[in-house]
């Protein structure tokens, strides 16, 4: 029965077509013949199949009928000759939707929505007075018709886009709007206008597709760009009754190639310095074309005498740069004038250009060369000679530089290597060496050379490369491995192989000899800069105390010819048959010192005996500069400051103490009454004479005394020597006795210490102090 299932569904929806809506409204439905109207279903129980005799005509129900009450949209009925009793139906909105009574009748009791739900599936059984099944289950549809209760709706945004001079029917862009209600019928039919609220010079649209299309071949990017048109969409086909929907769709109109560069101006004015760098810009070309920047492609072209001195290079902007291809020279030539030309590329262009008879293809280029004060310049990119090594050359090459100006200053060379072995004269630009080049050091000096506008004016600098031409002067040095010696080597063995290598850079023909004659050895040269040592005379024996080695003379061959001469020293071995060692003698060892370490002791040496000059020469200048002091009499450098007093005559050992004792006993430290020395920044005011007091003689120490303190006074810049010393206690044993005061007064002194008075302000506290006690030997200063 399920497998039939779907068979009675197609034919309920046949039979729906071949019948009105309208017939089963309220009326009992039609019965049709037996043949065309029923629908038998088997049901196959156990052991049997059972025959359908169900009768129903297709049901139909109008969408958004009001239900206030219940109606009737049809019977259901069985062909079976029984009294029925009962109907009950099962499915889709049974019992709350749909419902039957005793009858069969079945009654809808809501309003429906076909755009919700358009078919209704259900199943019907038939009962007798006893609860019996009588007709078993079949199925039945109810469907929903459609009515115009829905308007078209556009979906989305419309935006669409065509290229300028296009052709006519060109397509646009293609509009769609849905319709809810049924699409198989008019309710659900759309059709398209475009309306009076948008543009409609130059589109239309297909009112069944909703394709719109160009209608001229007209379009212009640059008159208009975007064109905005309204399109209605309308159910009913189209017809006035229907529901309507707009929408607004813009066009762009795309760019083409339809207009040609022309230049702005007919005359360009451009004034280049003649220092400008090549292939920077110099002036651009403003050029007008309407089309947008990816459509513009304009193609310069310049006099045939001129392409190579400038150029045109195409700007971001589609502009012409006008760019300088070779250096000017505003002393060779001071302006240019010429004619240039654009044209459009035609390859691209598609159309015949909008403003071909308008466009300005060609304009006049006036370029004025501005003078520049410019650096000197070199007469080649760079320098590059030849000199043979060890040997002082005069004149190596000259560097040769002008100033292009019209002033035409003179040039001044210098070489900026603080380090170079070469110079250069700095009128001529001359090059010579300055010492001998070594090739084997250095084989190629590499230099700058300035050359300056006198005076003080641009300077410019070139690279100078010395090339060290190889002289054979090194001599040939010798390669050779150790050399075994065996005991039992007889005449004729070969026990070495001699080669050599030359550090020039010359092809060497090297011969080997022997420098000094050998009993026991030769040499044998085969002429390929190679050669072997021979035994001449053997055996030998580990016993014999000697030490067996070769001179041997190499020579290069080469002009002049150098030659080299090198010991050679074999080890003697007992050796077995096959010349391998097993004891060999202990050869002599070679005490040797490097260079650098002998050099390192060198300056030690040199830097000891320097230190012990000069501490020979501080103790002889110390020992004079004291003979001097004590031959001057300067007695005051003797006095020593004590701050413990010693034993007596014991601490009189660093001075000589008779001296002042004797000073002081024959009145020798008396001031000169004839001495008048000149006023000192202390002694502002001189104390006068006192003839009450009697003078003490004069001697060599007040004399010494006297010019000393003078020229201290007098000297602003030394050190006083009149500083006071004080000493508590010499000793009973001194010949001065003693100097403190703290034991004696000047009642007890045989001394006359009035003169303290005359040695100025410094001494006025001392004075005060030994002095006499009458008013009038107390003077303030």
């Amino acid at each position: 029965m399920v497998l039939l299932q779907p068979w009675t569904a197609g034919l309920m929806a046949v039979l729906a077509l071949a019948v009105s809506p309208g017939i089963f409204g309220d009326a009992d439905p039609l019965v049709a013949q037996p043949e065309e109207m029923i629908v038998k279903k088997e049901s196959h129980p156990v052991l049997f199949r059972q025959k359908r005799e169900w009768i129903w005509n297709s049901l139909y129900v109008e969408e958004e009928k009001p239900a206030p009450i219940p109606y009737k949209i049809g019977q259901l009925k069985s062909s079976q000759r029984v009294e029925v009793k009962r109907f009950k139906i099962e499915g889709e909105g049974a019992n709350t939707i749909f419902s039957v009574d005793h009858k069969g009748d079945l009654f809808v009791s809501k309003s429906l929505d076909r755009e919700e739900k358009s078919l209704y599936h259900l199943t019907a059984t038939m009962y007798d007075g006893n609860n019996k099944v009588i007709e078993d289950s079949g199925d039945f549809v109810v469907q929903v018709t459609d009515i115009n209760d829905n308007s078209p709706v556009f979906t989305g945004v419309f935006n669409g886009s065509i290229m300028e001079r296009s052709s006519i029917g060109t397509k646009v862009i293609e509009v769609r709007a849905t319709d809810a209600d049924d699409p198989t019928t008019a309710n659900g039919e759309l059709r398209y206008s475009l309306i009076n609220s948008g543009d409609l010079s130059a589109f239309e649209i297909d009112s069944i597709s909703g394709v719109i299309s160009c209608k001229i071949n007209s379009l212009d990017r640059e008159t208009r760009s975007k064109y905005v048109v309204v399109v209605k969409a309308q159910d009913m086909r189209g017809m006035a009754s229907g529901s309507t929907g707009t929408t607004s769709v813009t066009i762009t109109i795309t760019d083409t190639n339809d207009n040609i560069a022309s230049f702005t101006r007919r005359t360009y004015e451009l004034y280049v310095p003649e220092n400008h760098k090549l292939n920077e810009k110099i002036g651009t070309l403003d050029l007008e074309d309407r089309d947008q920047i990816q459509n513009k492609e304009p193609i310069f072209t310049l006099p045939h005498d001129l392409n190579r001195m400038f150029g045109v290079d195409i700007s971001p902007t589609k502009d012409g740069n006008l760019v300088l291809r070779q250096p000017l020279d505003y002393e060779t030539r001071d302006s240019y004038n010429f004619t240039i030309q654009v044209r459009e590329n035609h390859r691209n262009l598609r159309f015949p250009a909008d403003n071909a008879g308008t466009a300005l293809t060609s304009a006049l280029v006036h370029i004025k060369v501005l003078d520049v004060d410019e650096p000197p310049v070199f007469s080649q990119p760079i320098y590059t000679f030849t000199v043979l090594e060890e040997r002082l050359v005069n004149n190596i090459g000259t560097i040769s530089a002008k100033d292009p100006d019209r002033a035409a200053k003179s040039i001044r060379y210098s070489i900026l290597d603080k380090d170079c072995p070469i110079s250069i004269n700095p009128f001529t630009g001359q090059l010579s060496t300055i010492r001998t080049l070594d090739r084997e050091l250095e084989a190629t000096h590499m230099f700058q050379v300035r050359a300056q506008e006198e005076p003080s004016g641009l300077e410019a600098f070139v690279k100078v490369n010395i090339i060290v031409q190889d002289v054979n002067d090194n001599k040939p040095e010798l390669i050779v491995d150790e050399t075994i010696l065996c005991e039992n080597d007889m005449a004729n063995t070969v026990i070495g192989t001699l080669r050599a290598t030359d550090k020039d850079n010359q092809p060497a023909s090297f011969t080997f000899s022997l420098a000094y004659p050998s009993s026991n050895f030769s040499i044998k040269d085969y002429g390929n800069n190679s050669a072997d040592i021979v035994v001449a005379q053997g055996p030998f024996s580990l016993d014999d105390p000697r030490d067996y080695s070769l001179d041997v003379s190499i020579s290069d061959g080469g002009r002049p010819l150098q030659t080299s001469v090198t010991r050679v020293v074999f080890k003697l071995c007992q050796c077995d048959s096959r010349r391998i060692p097993t004891r060999c003698k202990a050869l002599p060892r070679k005490i040797g010192v490097s260079v650098h370490v002998l050099v390192a002791i060198l300056l030690c040496i040199v830097t000891i005996l320097v230190i012990v000059i000069l501490f020979v020469m501080k103790k002889r200048y110390q020992k004079d500069s004291l003979t001097s002091m004590k031959n001057s009499g300067e007695i005051h450098e003797q006095l020593v400051t004590y701050d413990e007093e010693g034993g007596g005559e014991m601490d009189t050992n660093g001075y000589d103490v008779s001296i002042l004792s004797s000073a002081c006993h024959d009145g020798s430290l008396l001031r000169h009454p004839d001495h008048h020395p000149h006023p000192s920044l202390y002694a502002i005011v001189q104390k006068p004479h006192h003839h009450s007091q009697p003078q003490a003689g004069k001697g060599d120490m007040a004399a010494m005394i006297e010019v000393k303190k003078d020229e201290a006074d007098h000297d602003r810049d030394g050190y006083p020597y009149d500083t006071l010393h004080i000493y508590g206690y010499e000793g009973p044993e001194s010949l001065a006795g003693s100097l403190s005061s703290l034991e004696s007064s000047s009642t007890d002194s045989n001394l006359d210490y009035d003169f303290l008075n005359d040695w100025g302000p410094r001494f006025r506290v001392l004075a005060e102090m030994y002095g006499v006690d009458e008013p009038e030997y107390y003077h303030q200063y």
